[in-house]
C-alpha cells in the first residue's frame, strides 16, 4: 500500500497526491508570489503524470520564492543533506541559470519542465541536463514565425530584463525578419504605462510581448485599457496567454494571436487522458502548457524510473535519454543537446459559447524544430 506524502509544501493548493517510497525526486519551484500558480500547475502536472506511469517515488517541493539564491540553498539542503540525485521544477531561467551548474556539479540529474536559457543549451551542455519544455529562443522563435506569416514586417518587441527575457527577444527577431524595435521591463514590474505609451509613439505593425504570471495578466489587461489592442494586434508565446492569465483578462483577450508547442484540443490519446486527468483533479483551474510540460517530464521521469529499476545515476541518465513516453504535444525527440525536437503551431484565442477566451489551434507553423544551440554541444 502506498504511503501519502504529507509535507505541507506538497499540498500548499494541491489536491494531488504524491508517494512517500521509491524515488526521492526534488521539485524546486516558484509557489509564492504573482508567479506562484506556476509553480503549482508544474507541481501538480508532475504528479499526475508520475502517477500515470505507475513507479514509485516521492516528491520533496519546496518554493524558491523566485530568487536565484533561495533556490541554490534548497537545492544544496536537497543535494547535501537529503541526498537527492534527481531534481526538477524550476519556472525562472534566472533560478534556473543558478541551480542547474551546482546540480550537474554534484553529479545530479535535472530534467527541466520549463525554463531552458540559452547558456546552457549549447557549448555548457551536459549528459545530465534534460530539457522537456523547449529552449528559451526556440519557444520565441515560433511567434516570430507567426508574425512574419501574417504579413507584418515592424514590431516591438518587450521583456523582462533577465535571461529568459533577452532569449525571447533574440528568438522573436530571428525569425521575425523585419524591423524591431526591443524594450526590456522590470523583472518584478507591474505598471506598464510607460511602454503603453513607447508602443503608441512607435506605431507598430505588431506588438509581441513575455511576460509570464502575474506579468502578463498586468500587461494584457493595461494594454487592452489603453486601447492599444483595438488598433495594434498582438502576437504571443504561450506563457503569454495561458489558461489563468486569459481567465483574469476575460473577452479583452479575444482576437489574439499565440503559438504553442501544445494546446487542449490537440488530438491524441495521450493528451486526452491527461485532459481527462486535470479535469478530474482540478476541475476549477484551467490547464496551462505549464502543467502539460511538467506532465511530460512526469511520463519521462517515471517511465525511466520503471526502467533503470532503481536510483542509480547512471541507468536513469540512459533511461532518460531514451525518451522512450508517449508526449501529449505528439511529435518529440531530444536533439543533440538533449533539448526537445518538436513541432509548433499557431493559435487563435476566440470566444467560446458564454463570450469568454478560449485558444484553438488553426495550423502548424514549423516542423520538428530543435534550436541553433545544439551546434555547439559537444557531448
Amino acid at each position: 500500500m502506498k504511503k501519502l506524502l504529507t509535507t505541507a509544501s506538497l499540498l500548499v493548493a494541491s489536491m494531488v497526491p504524491a508517494y512517500a517510497e521509491g524515488t526521492k525526486i526534488g521539485v524546486i519551484t516558484t509557489l509564492s508570489g504573482p508567479a506562484g500558480y506556476l509553480g503549482e500547475q508544474i507541481r501538480d502536472g508532475l504528479t499526475l503524470g508520475l502517477q500515470a506511469t505507475g513507479a514509485a517515488f516521492e516528491l520533496v517541493v519546496e518554493d524558491d520564492g523566485r530568487d536565484p539564491n533561495t533556490g541554490v540553498q534548497v537545492a544544496d539542503r536537497m543535494l547535501n543533506e537529503e541526498g537527492i540525485k534527481l531534481l526538477t521544477g524550476i519556472v525562472f531561467s534566472n533560478v534556473s541559470g543558478a541551480v542547474v551548474p551546482e546540480a550537474l556539479d554534484a553529479g545530479a540529474i535535472y530534467v527541466s519542465p520549463n525554463a531552458a536559457p540559452s547558456g546552457l543549451a549549447g557549448a555548457k551542455c551536459n549528459p545530465n541536463y534534460f530539457v522537456v519544455s523547449w529552449q528559451n529562443d526556440s519557444l520565441h522563435e515560433a511567434s516570430g514565425a507567426a508574425a512574419k506569416k501574417l504579413g507584418y514586417t515592424t514590431a516591438v518587441a518587450l521583456a523582462p530584463n533577465y535571461q529568459a527575457g533577452k532569449d525571447a527577444i533574440e528568438g522573436f527577431k530571428r525569425e521575425f525578419g523585419g524591423e524591431v524595435t526591443e524594450i526590456y521591463t522590470g523583472v518584478e514590474q507591474s505598471d506598464f504605462a510607460g511602454e503603453m505609451a513607447q508602443i503608441r509613439d512607435k506605431a507598430p505593425q505588431v506588438v509581441f510581448q513575455f511576460h509570464p504570471g502575474g506579468q502578463g495578466i498586468a500587461f494584457l489587461k493595461q494594454y487592452q485599457q489603453s486601447g492599444l489592442l483595438g488598433s495594434i494586434p498582438m502576437v504571443l508565446s504561450e506563457p503569454s496567454y495561458d489558461g489563468v492569465i486569459l481567465k483574469a483578462v476575460g473577452p479583452a483577450a479575444v482576437g489574439v494571436t499565440g503559438t504553442t508547442h501544445w494546446n487542449a484540443d490537440f488530438d491524441n490519446e495521450a493528451s486526452k487522458a491527461m485532459v481527462a486527468a486535470w479535469a478530474a483533479a482540478f476541475p476549477e483551474t484551467p490547464l496551462t502548457t505549464y502543467a502539460q510540460q511538467a506532465y511530460d517530464t512526469g511520463l519521462l521521469i517515471g517511465g525511466a524510473l520503471n526502467k533503470a529499476g532503481g536510483e542509480d545515476v547512471a541507468a536513469l541518465q540512459a533511461a532518460i535519454k531514451a525518451a522512450d513516453f508517449t508526449s501529449t504535444r505528439g511529435h518529440f525527440a531530444f536533439g543533440a543537446n538533449q533539448h526537445p525536437i518538436q513541432d509548433w503551431y499557431m493559435t487563435e484565442i476566440v470566444a467560446d459559447e458564454a463570450g469568454n477566451p478560449k485558444i484553438v489551434t488553426k495550423e502548424k507553423i514549423r516542423e520538428a524544430v530543435g534550436d541553433v544551440y545544439a551546434a555547439d554541444c559537444k557531448m
